[in-house]
């Protein structure tokens, strides 16, 4: 018996040496397990990862309201020119003059951007049309006349006239826009109704090489294909921010990047064109030092005599890196702020000079004088005084020539060029470009002169 107790007292200490140990190994385990798995609740409270960030914003991205304040908006553009071919086997066999008339068609989108039915596109979508026609996204077609147009920064006005008011997209200010921001692409590709494609702001103040002028583009990762030249390009709250122009791409198709003329330049040559009926040019009056390709700005050369810049006390040396408080960094970027801006407003130019930054007031001067690249001349305005001493109130003054068929029928500096192509000159700009496009296409170039004497002349260049 006394054996037996001696077992059962053995046992039952045991149990209670067991469950001690329990008590103290597993369940501190378990109290250790626990505040291992929430470590952010009590280590990292106050830090939020980017990456948490970046999943956080995603999720807030909408772009429904985008489409549907821009895609009723954005138009097919239509553009009808007819054309005359010359068939040398008809003139051989007498089969009449030899030439045949036929009908050229090229498509392209639009923007409204009044309810009374204004339209910005691009200029080449409507180059040399006869007729326009504009496609709204619920079919209805209307007639278009053209008010307007700006050949250097590809902009064109359009007008329709319907019976109601129509959607359009509002302007947004396009130096708000950041890389890296998302954007619509809005357009009618391939003949398509319009169509929505979205990507972001890849870099801003784009200069696109091999361009005979010096642009400032948006570029942008959103799809554009043919056919959506001059349609919209927005931001996510349906803003327009540009105005679709150009794709980078060897095969004629979208590869990756795409190109818009921001919206505060293609609103500024609207704006002109309907209060001027052409684009008024403001410079600041400084010729650029492009020598140093590694400098942060854009050097100053010289001054012009007279002009705002030298007025400001602007000097040789000077580094531009803002106007107004927008970033500069390189020319195509000052453009592209001059371009938004019109002769008489005033800038805010900060400068660096010898590592001090200043800011000088520059009001800015109208450009007058403009140069044809391939016809190799430079215009200028006519003065309200060579216009009263010809009687005329139009025509461009050749202020430098460096044509050397001009000067085999003795066309010199102080010529005036009153009409290309039997038509007017309205100015300097007029005469500049429509040299270049008809010296360009390998055309006949007919032009009407006013000489030293005041003589009219008439000359014919192939």
């Amino acid at each position: 018996m006394k054996k037996f107790f001696g077992f059962l007292g053995m046992a039952l200490l045991g149990g209670a040496i067991t469950l001690g140990g329990y008590k103290m190994l597993f369940d501190e385990e378990v109290v250790v397990e626990r505040t291992i798995s929430q470590p952010m609740q009590t280590v990292t409270a106050s830090y939020n990862p980017a990456l948490n960030k970046a999943n956080a914003v995603a999720n807030t991205i909408d772009f429904t309201t985008a489409a549907e304040n821009s895609i009723h908006a954005v138009v097919h553009v239509k553009n009808t020119a007819v054309r005359t071919q010359t068939n040398p086997l008809d003139l051989f066999f007498g089969n009449g003059n030899g030439q045949r008339k036929y009908e050229q068609v090229g498509t392209g989108s639009g923007v409204i951007i009044s309810a009374d039915g204004y339209i910005v596109t691009n200029n080449h979508v409507i180059d040399g049309a006869t007729a326009l026609e504009i496609t709204l996204n619920n079919k209805r077609k209307y007639k278009a006349e053209l008010i307007g147009t700006d050949a250097e920064n590809d902009i064109a006005l359009l007008k329709i006239d319907a019976d109601m008011d129509l959607p359009y997209v509002p302007f947004a200010n396009s130096d708000n826009i950041k890389v890296g921001e998302w954007v619509l692409a809005v357009g009618n590709p391939y003949n398509l109704t319009s169509t929505v494609t979205a990507g972001i702001v890849s870099a801003k103040g784009r200069d696109l090489e091999g361009n005979r002028n010096i642009e400032s583009f948006i570029q942008t990762d959103a799809a554009v294909n043919p056919g959506n030249s001059g349609g919209a390009l927005v931001n996510t709250r349906g803003e327009l921010v540009g105005i679709n122009t150009a794709i980078s791409s060897k095969t004629g198709s979208f590869i990756g990047y795409s190109f818009a003329v921001p919206s505060n330049i293609a609103k500024k040559i609207i704006d002109d064109i309907l209060e001027f009926g052409a684009v008024q040019e403001a410079i600041l009056g400084i010729n650029i030092d492009a020598s140093d390709a590694d400098i942060d700005g854009v050097k100053i050369k010289s001054t012009s005599d007279g002009g705002g810049a030298q007025k400001a006390g602007l000097q040789s040396g000077d580094i531009i890196t803002k106007v107004n408080n927008v970033r500069i960094s390189k020319f195509s970027e000052l453009r592209g702020q001059l371009t938004a801006k019109r002769p008489g407003e005033s800038v805010n130019i900060t400068v660096d000079r010898d590592g001090e930054s200043l800011i000088k007031e520059v009001k800015l001067s109208k450009k007058d004088s403009f140069i044809s690249n391939v016809f190799k001349v430079v215009l200028k305005d006519l003065s309200k005084e060579e216009k009263k001493k010809y009687d005329i109130s139009y025509g461009a003054k050749i202020i430098q020539n460096g044509n050397k068929s001009l000067d085999y029928y003795g066309v010199k500096e102080g010529f005036i060029i009153t009409k290309i192509n039997k038509k007017a000159v309205k100015n300097a700009a007029d005469a500049s470009r429509r040299l270049d496009f008809s010296s360009s296409k390998g055309a006949p170039v007919y032009i009407e002169v006013i000489n030293l004497k005041g003589e009219t002349e008439r000359y014919a260049f192939r």
